[in-house]
């Protein structure tokens, strides 16, 4: 299982938690909640006011009364007793107030954002790790150096490269004695084989080899090369790169794609070329 996979197997776990969590949390404000208050709050909540006392003095008579409502204008009454009620404060622990509507939607919005977050940020950092082993960019091992170098030459005396897929690397052989001084001593030949790199360096199209002029031409932009990827025309301001070789313990060609050699133009070939015609359409002259 990829790496990608486990991401996203993990960000899916995550949501789900979640979700499961705010879930419990509306369901639990939604229970009813006289459940969760003691009884003493509950007797302060139905507590009233209760309604003032009215005492009224008494008169001896009924004339009396009648005198004392003709001469003046009755006074107004006022209770004799009144009853105040102060109401009951009592504090409620957070466990039993619960979450407020607010909170709960702050806490579920913050908790989706970080496993947003937290998923982009490990996408992120699996796209970015560098690859410590194998691919382009490390220490590729081809093979036998022997069986290698007998792929490359065919029956009628012509020359086929052969292409390593995960160097991106032509593999061509050379001859000692006609080989150029600048890609001497610089661990690029070794063994009769140099690993030229698949890419053109005037705008890094994929340079494919042509058979008939046993050189290689860009389709792109009309570069040319030699058989050992030197430079013969078009825009490309330089030969072919190429990656430095070892061998190890068991004789086998290990091509370096994370060292790569670049030389400069090459003022005389050291190999023939071209051979025979070309392969793409538009031909550029030979430049000095």
């Amino acid at each position: 299982m990829s790496a990608e996979n486990l991401i996203l197997i993990g960000v899916a776990l995550v949501a789900i938690a979640a979700a499961a969590a705010a879930f419990a949390i509306a369901y639990r404000r939604s229970s009813d909640w006289r459940s969760g208050v003691n009884a003493e709050t509950l007797a302060a909540d139905r507590s009233e006011v209760a309604e003032p006392v009215v005492v009224t003095a008494a008169r001896g008579t009924e004339a009396a009364a009648a005198a004392d409502t003709a001469e003046a204008p009755p006074e107004p009454t006022t209770p004799a007793v009144e009853v105040v009620s102060e109401p009951v404060v009592v504090e409620v622990s957070p466990e039993e107030a619960g979450v407020t509507r607010r909170q709960f939607f702050n806490r579920a919005l913050g908790a989706t954002f970080a496993t947003f977050m937290a998923g982009f940020g490990l996408a992120s950092l699996s796209f970015l790790w560098p690859k410590l082993t194998g691919g382009f960019g490390s220490d590729v091992n081809a093979g036998k150096v022997d069986e290698l170098r007998e792929q490359l030459f065919n029956e009628d005396g012509s020359i086929t490269p052969l292409f390593i897929p995960e160097a991106r690397a032509y593999l061509v052989p050379y001859d000692e004695s006609s080989l150029s001084p600048q890609f001497r001593d610089i661990g690029v030949a070794d063994r009769g084989v140099m690993a030229l790199w698949q890419r053109c360096v005037h705008l890094g199209c994929r340079v494919p080899w042509c058979q008939p002029s046993q050189g290689f031409e860009c389709p792109c932009h009309g570069s040319k090369y030699s058989l050992v990827g030197e430079y013969f025309a078009g825009p490309a301001p330089r030969n072919l790169d190429r990656f430095v070789l070892e061998f190890n313990a068991a004789d086998e060609l290990i091509i370096k794609t994370g060292s790569i050699v670049q030389t400069p133009r090459a003022p005389v070939l050291t190999v023939k070329y071209p051979q025979g015609p070309s392969c793409i359409a538009a031909t550029v002259g030979a430049e000095g």
